[in-house]
C-alpha cells in the first residue's frame, strides 16, 4: 500500500497548529510535504512480506550443513508504535541450517521489511525469527536486538545512555545451554 502524501501534509500541517505553531512561517511551510517524503522512505515496510527475501535459498549436501550461521552488528532504525518517535540498534541473527541456507544480504532485507513500519522491539525480533523459521525451517533460530529509544531517551526518563535488549528464540536455540553458546559468540549482544 503506498504512502498517501497530501493525507500526511494534511496532518501535519494540523500537528503545527495544534501545538501553537504557524504551519505557514518560512521554516516550517515545507515540513509537511519533508515529513510525507521521509515516512514514505521510513513506513515503506507496511504490508511488505519478510519472507519474500528469504525464499531465494541454496540447497546443502549433509557434509555443507555446519553448526551456526550468525551475523552480528546489523545496523537497523524503526519507530516506536506508542510514541512514533525512532529506536535504532544492532541485530545479531542466527540459525542452525538443515538442507537450505540463504544469502546473508536476504536476511538483512527481511529485518529492514520487518523494521519499516510502527513497531515494539519485542514483536521485532518476534516477527523475524518466525520469518528466518517459515523460510528456512532450521533447527534453531535466535535474534537478539539491542536499541536506543528515543521515546526512553527524550521524554519521560529521559535515559540517553540505555538500551534495550530483546530475544527471540526458536527450536533448539531456544534451549538454554544452547542459547548461551550463540550469545557467547555475539559477546553479549551488545553494540
Amino acid at each position: 500500500m503506498p504512502i498517501d502524501g497530501p493525507r500526511i501534509e494534511a496532518a501535519v500541517t494540523e500537528l503545527l497548529s495544534a501545538i501553537g505553531e504557524d504551519p505557514a512561517r518560512p521554516g516550517l511551510a515545507g515540513t509537511p510535504r519533508y515529513v510525507a517524503q521521509s515516512y514514505a522512505e521510513i513506513f515503506a515496510g507496511v504490508g511488505g512480506d519478510p519472507i519474500a527475501p528469504l525464499r531465494d535459498t541454496v540447497a546443502l549436501e549433509a557434509q555443507q550443513t555446519g553448526e551456526l550461521v550468525l551475523l552480528r552488528d546489523i545496523a537497523f532504525r524503526s519507530i516506536c508504535e506508542h510514541h512514533l518517535l525512532p529506536f535504532s540498534g544492532v541485530a545479531h541473527l542466527a540459525y542452525l541450517p538443515v538442507d537450505r541456507a540463504v544469502g546473508l544480504g536476504r536476511l538483512v532485507q527481511s529485518l529492514e521489511v520487518l523494521a519499516a513500519r510502527p513497531q515494539l522491539q519485542e514483536r521485532l525480533g518476534d516477527e523475524l525469527a518466525d520469518a528466518i523459521d517459515a523460510a528456512l525451517a532450521p533447527r534453531g533460530v535466535l535474534v537478539v536486538l539491542d536499541a536506543r529509544h528515543e521515546c526512553v531517551a527524550a521524554r519521560g526518563p529521559r535515559q540517553s545512555g540505555s538500551s534495550t535488549v530483546t530475544v527471540a528464540a526458536r527450536g533448539e536455540l531456544a534451549e538454554p545451554a544452547s542459547q548461551a553458546g550463540v550469545l557467547a559468540v555475539i559477546g553479549g549482544g551488545t553494540e
